[in-house]
C-alpha cells in the first residue's frame, strides 16, 4: 500500500449507496474525496452522510481536480461515456456503473480509450446475478456434465413495472438508458460466463403500458423502452437460445437460466443462486424439470461481492480485472443494441455488428 487512493464519486444514486460507497469504505487507505451528484442538495447531503470533504457542482470540475486518483460513475447511462473517456484522458482509474454505455459506438469508444490508457484500470460493476455459483457452474460444464450444448432458456419476469399508474422511470426514457431494456444487459452478461456468444438474434419488443406519467412534466407521454422483450439467437456453437423478459407480471416472478445439453442439462435459479441438474455422467437418466437434483454450491466456492476490493486491488497491484472488462461491457451492449435493431426492423441481426468489426 504505497500511498491512498483518493476517490471521487460522479453520481451517488442507490447502487452507489448501497454497494460502493460501504464496499470503498470498508478498504484501508482509501478515501471518499470527492463526490457531485445532479443536484447540489444532494451532493452536499451525500458528503455529510459519508463525511466525504469535497462537493463539486460539475462533474468535468472533478474529474480535473488533480488530487483525484480513481473515478466511481454511479450515474444514469447517458453519462458514462463522456465521463469515462474524460477520466482516462485526466489519467484516473475508472469504476462505472453498469450498463456500460447508452448503445455499442459509445461501447467501442469506451473501450478504444481503455486501450489507449492501458496503464490506467478500467472496469463496469458486474451483473451480481449468478456470481455465487459462477465457479461450479463453470467445473460443471468444464468437466462436460451437460455434453455438447444444444438449448439455452432464459427467463425473468418481474413487476417493476405493472402500475399503470407509477410514473414514468429513468430506465424507460431512451434518452438517459439508451438502447438498455429491462434486465436483457445485465441477466446476457450472467449467461455469457458460461456459454458461447451470440452469432445472430432475431426479436420482438412491446410496451404493454405505452404512456406513463412524466413525473417533470405532469403529463402522459410515450415511454421509450419496452416492457416485453422476446429474442432468439445462435450461439457461436450452434445452439439455439430463448430469452423472456417482462416487468409487468406481478403474478408468478422468476429469473431463471436453464441450460440443455446432450448428456445432461443445469438450471441456475438467479434469485435464490440455487442449482439443480442431472446429467448421464453421475448416473441420471432423462427426467423432467420436476425431477432434477440439487447440486451443492460448497463454501469455498461461493462468490459474494467484491466488486471494490476487485478494484482497488487492480490499481495497487495489478490485479486482472474478472467482473467485469470494458471487452465483456461491449459485448453485451452489442447484443442489446442488436436486439433493438432486430425489433425495429423484423430481420435477423448478425454478432459482432459489422460497423465494428
Amino acid at each position: 500500500m504505497s500511498h491512498r487512493i483518493r476517490i471521487g464519486l460522479i453520481g451517488a444514486g442507490a447502487n452507489t449507496r448501497l454497494r460502493h460507497i460501504p464496499g470503498l469504505m470498508a478498504l484501508e487507505g482509501v478515501e471518499l474525496a470527492a463526490v457531485c451528484n445532479r443536484r447540489p442538495e444532494s451532493s452536499h447531503a451525500i458528503a455529510r452522510e459519508f463525511s466525504v470533504p469535497r462537493v463539486f457542482e460539475q462533474w468535468e470540475q472533478l474529474v480535473a481536480d488533480p488530487d483525484i486518483d480513481a473515478i466511481v460513475i454511479g450515474t444514469w447511462p447517458y453519462l458514462h461515456f463522456p465521463i469515462t473517456v474524460a477520466a482516462l484522458q485526466a489519467g484516473k482509474h475508472v469504476l462505472t456503473e453498469a450498463r456500460l454505455s447508452m448503445n455499442a459506438a459509445e461501447a467501442h469508444h469506451m473501450l478504444k480509450a481503455a486501450r489507449q490508457h492501458g496503464h490506467l484500470v478500467t472496469q463496469v460493476v458486474p451483473s451480481p446475478f449468478g456470481l455465487k455459483g459462477h465457479d461450479v457452474m463453470l467445473q460443471l460444464i468444464g468437466e462436460g456434465y451437460l455434453g455438447e450444448l444444444r438449448e439455452v432458456h432464459v427467463c425473468h419476469f418481474q413487476a417493476p413495472l405493472a402500475d399503470r399508474e407509477a410514473p414514468l422511470s429513468w430506465r424507460q426514457d431512451a434518452k438517459l438508458s439508451g438502447f438498455n431494456m429491462l434486465t436483457l444487459g445485465i441477466v446476457h452478461e450472467t449467461l455469457s460466463r458460461w456459454v458461447p456468444a451470440p452469432v445472430e438474434v432475431q426479436a420482438q419488443i412491446h410496451a404493454h403500458i405505452a404512456t406513463r406519467i412524466d413525473p417533470q412534466s405532469g403529463v402522459y407521454r410515450a415511454v421509450g423502452t419496452p416492457d416485453s422483450v422476446q429474442v432468439l439467437a445462435i450461439l457461436a456453437n450452434g445452439a439455439r437460445a430463448a430469452y423472456h423478459f417482462s416487468g409487468v407480471t406481478p403474478f408468478g416472478q422468476t429469473a431463471v437460466i436453464h441450460l440443455f445439453g446432450r448428456d445432461g442439462m443445469l438450471e441456475y435459479d438467479l434469485l435464490t443462486d440455487r442449482i439443480r441438474g442431472a446429467s448421464r455422467m453421475y448416473g441420471h437418466t432423462d427426467c423432467r424439470l420436476s425431477d432434477l437434483h440439487e447440486i451443492e454450491i460448497p463454501p469455498e466456492a461461493a462468490r459474494g461481492w467484491n466488486v471494490e476490493a476487485d478494484f482497488i486491488a487492480a490499481i495497487r497491484d495489478g490485479r486482472a480485472i474478472e467482473f467485469t472488462t470494458f471487452e465483456a461491457g461491449v459485448a453485451y451492449m452489442e447484443f442489446t443494441e442488436a436486439v433493438a435493431r432486430s425489433a425495429e426492423s423484423g430481420e435477423s441481426i448478425a454478432l459482432p455488428l459489422g460497423e465494428f468489426t
